[in-house]
């Protein structure tokens, strides 16, 4: 199908893509909007450090149930209305967050909006890889990764302006609600936005061939592809799947060993090391990490709001560049980049030091190699492991076990990141920066030989030809 491209309704593709990477940004913006908040939740709910650890990462929870229920739902009502219940959880997350006067109230919203985030993790991206010619997707997919760095940048942007105009976080604003509280009610405007674009697109070709409804995927592949490609690839979706049975989480066991499709494991893989390295340490600690070490509220922000501008940036560069040069490449030039920055984090902070008032600073120019650094790692992990994983995800499993496979990578995903992004207050305290950083360095460079040895390229390749 490389020359099926030309061919292709690149409008209709193109206006499908914008509205389903919007999930992304919404990922994005539920995931970056706690990252300035943290002051303004510590105040309204005298929270400890492993109580402002659960309370940020409380969203994680519901982001690995939501990941791991949204593809198997997804196999049985659709792509499409599962997209939209997303949209929905991510409206309700957002006023209840708000309006929260308890830690448990708080926290009982952040799962809602991280059933949503973890459903539009899995399904933006499979759904953009079975609506697009292989010779495209990767371009394609990797906007998902702009839309998540965007939506993050768009709450960096939005919690500085009304922290900045309130004069801070926990300062009284419109209505006599605090600035923080305003951070997160602002999400439910690109929520909206969402759900109702979600109404204009149509339904993922191959749900449509798995439930029986031939004529409908015909139609659509037709609009997408032109009618000579749209009419053999329903032929060639269906002779993909198993003809005596729907997907199921069974189809996950290789049926002649019992054992999971080695497949299956290295996409667990991918997306625990995707965390490991730390990156959302960076997207939800950010504010508190500068300032730990002597920067003031307001330069941490627009620190968030650069790392987010250079992360958005690196995303362009993937996206020129992972149809050409493959996603592996990719992958191992990210985590050998990653493993060198992030150890000159941990060297930097290595030589911070206490003030007698008992505020932490770095000397000479150590602030500047660490911010240099954890900007470089910034992009490192953004033209490679940020949107190269949900490219992979989204087209790396047989159409038989897609929504199966995507449910178990989705939620190791999100555990992890749930591991990395709760534990992250209490190591910092009790660890130090730079045993913290050191093992994300670690792991970093463990990912290489990972990436090395299990993962295999799938650039170019349809998504009916690969491997079981």
């Amino acid at each position: 199908m490389q020359g099926a491209s030309s061919r292709a309704n690149m409008g209709f593709i193109g206006a499908i893509v914008a509205v389903a990477t919007i999930g992304g940004f919404m990922f994005g913006y539920d995931s970056g909007v706690i990252n300035g908040t943290q002051d303004g939740l510590e105040a309204a709910f005298d929270l400890s450090e492993l109580g402002t650890g659960f309370n940020v990462g409380a969203i994680l929870i519901g982001c690995a149930a939501g990941a791991f229920s949204a593809g198997r739902l997804a196999d049985v009502v659709g792509r499409r209305k599962v997209m939209m219940l997303s949209a929905a959880l991510f409206l309700v997350s957002a006023l209840l967050a708000g309006i929260a006067g308890s830690s448990a109230v708080f926290i009982i919203a952040r799962l809602i909006g991280g059933l949503g985030v973890g459903a539009a993790s899995v399904l933006s991206p499979a759904y953009i890889s079975e609506v697009t010619p292989a010779a495209i997707r990767g371009r394609l997919a990797s906007v998902q990764q702009i839309m998540i760095i965007t939506g993050l940048t768009g709450a960096f942007v939005a919690n500085w302006a009304l922290a900045g105009v309130a004069g801070g976080s926990t300062a009284p604003f419109w209505y006599g609600f605090e600035a923080w509280r305003w951070m997160f009610w602002m999400q439910a405007i690109p929520a909206l936005v969402y759900f109702l674009a979600l109404l204009t697109i149509p339904e993922s070709p191959r749900y449509l061939v798995t439930k029986g409804r031939h004529a409908e995927a015909e139609a659509v592949l037709i609009k997408l592809l032109g009618e000579d490609e749209g009419r053999r690839k329903v032929a060639e979706i269906r002779e993909s799947l198993s003809q005596d049975h729907r997907p199921r989480f069974s189809d996950l066991r290789d049926k002649v060993s019992g054992r999971i499709r080695p497949i299956v494991w290295v996409g667990v893989g991918i997306a625990i090391f995707q965390q490991l390295v730390g990156i959302n340490v960076v997207f939800y600690y950010g504010a508190v990490l500068w300032q730990s070490v002597g920067f003031s509220e307001a330069d941490s922000l627009l620190i968030n709001i650069l790392s987010g501008v250079l992360s958005v940036l690196a995303c362009l560069v993937t996206v020129a560049l992972v149809d050409k040069v493959g996603r592996k490449p990719l992958l191992l030039v990210g985590s050998a980049g990653m493993t060198v920055t992030l150890a000159t984090v941990a060297f930097a902070f290595s030589h911070s030091i206490e003030g007698v008032d008992g505020a932490v600073s770095l000397p000479g120019n150590w602030g500047v190699i660490a911010l240099i650094a954890a900007n470089l790692y910034v992009i490192f992990f953004n033209v490679s492991w940020g949107p190269v994983m949900w490219v992979m995800l989204g087209e790396m499993f047989p159409n038989q076990i897609r929504g199966s496979a995507l449910a178990f990578a989705g939620l190791a995903q999100w555990t992890a990141n749930f591991a990395i992004s709760v534990s992250f207050p209490w190591a910092a305290a009790n660890v130090g920066l730079v045993a913290t950083y050191g093992f994300y360095a670690v792991s970093a460079f463990v990912s290489y030989f990972f990436v090395a040895k299990m993962v295999k390229e799938t650039r170019g390749r349809e998504l009916e030809a690969m491997e079981g």
